[in-house]
């Protein structure tokens, strides 16, 4: 009895996972945010990723002589340091991708 709820279980929690993945790539990333969107960014959401940078480059210096130890410094600089880092700094007002907004070319006629 309980191996067959275990199994109905896992087939419905792998059925819901593979149906709402798709969800989330089926959203087109807007890169033309809206005032209200870098009025946002700009007043909560960047403060918490420099506090984030923060932390996270205060728990890598704490953790450095462990990672050092197991080889895995750099994997844990980027995830602790450089991610928070990149989305703080590297990233345009109001967007949603880290990374420079792409320049558009205009070509004249």
């Amino acid at each position: 009895m309980t191996r067959k709820i275990s199994r109905t279980l896992v087939a419905t929690v792998a059925a819901c996972l593979l149906a709402f993945s798709s969800l989330g790539h089926a959203q087109a990333v807007d890169e033309t945010p809206s005032a209200l969107a870098m009025t946002g960014d700009a007043i909560f959401v960047r403060p918490a990723l420099l506090a984030t940078t923060i932390v996270g480059s205060a728990v890598y210096l704490v953790s450095l002589p462990f990672s050092l130890l197991g080889g895995n410094a750099d994997e844990a600089g980027e995830v602790l340091v450089m991610g928070p880092a990149k989305a703080t700094f590297v990233r345009c007002l109001g967007c949603t991708r880290t990374g420079k907004k792409p320049e558009t070319v205009q070509t004249s006629n």
